[in-house]
C-alpha cells in the first residue's frame, strides 16, 4: 500500500521524527494535535477556544489526506483539567454532532508547554 506523510512543516517534525497524518489506504492517523500555531500558543486559558482551533488543524489535515471530518471514527483528547470537560465537549460535538465517532477523554498532569490545556487525536477511514 501507498504512505502519504503529511506535514505542518514545523521544524518539530524532523527533530522528533513524525508527520501531522499519515495515510496507508484507507486510514488515516492524525498526530496528537495541540493550540499551537507556528511559535504562537492560541487560546490560553480557554479550553473552549483550543479545542476549536485544534478541531480546524484536524480537519485541515484530513482534507490534505483526501478525508474530512466526516470519515473520523475515532477521537482521543487529553486534557490537563477534567473539569474543562464540557468546554472541550462542546467544541467536539460542533464538529462531530451528527457523526459521533467513538471518543476518549483523559486527563493528563502536564503537556509540553503550560498553556496548552488538551491534544487531540484523531483516526479516519475512507471509502476510496
Amino acid at each position: 500500500m501507498n504512505r502519504k506523510n503529511i506535514s505542518s512543516n514545523t521544524k518539530w517534525e524532523d527533530i522528533v521524527g513524525y508527520s501531522r497524518a499519515v495515510r496507508i489506504g484507507n486510514i488515516i492517523e492524525v498526530s496528537g494535535t495541540t493550540a499551537t500555531d507556528g511559535e504562537e500558543i492560541i487560546g490560553a486559558g480557554n479550553p473552549y477556544e483550543q479545542a476549536m482551533f485544534i478541531f480546524k488543524k484536524i480537519e485541515k489535515a484530513l482534507l490534505e489526506a483526501g478525508a474530512s471530518m466526516k470519515d473520523v471514527v475515532r477521537t482521543r483528547m487529553y486534557v490537563t483539567n477534567i473539569d474543562d470537560w464540557e468546554e472541550i465537549g462542546k467544541a467536539h460535538g460542533e464538529f462531530f454532532k451528527v457523526i459521533k465517532p467513538a471518543s476518549t477523554m483523559i486527563e493528563v498532569s502536564r503537556l509540553i508547554h503550560p498553556d496548552l490545556l488538551l491534544e487531540i487525536e484523531a483516526s479516519a477511514v475512507v471509502n476510496n
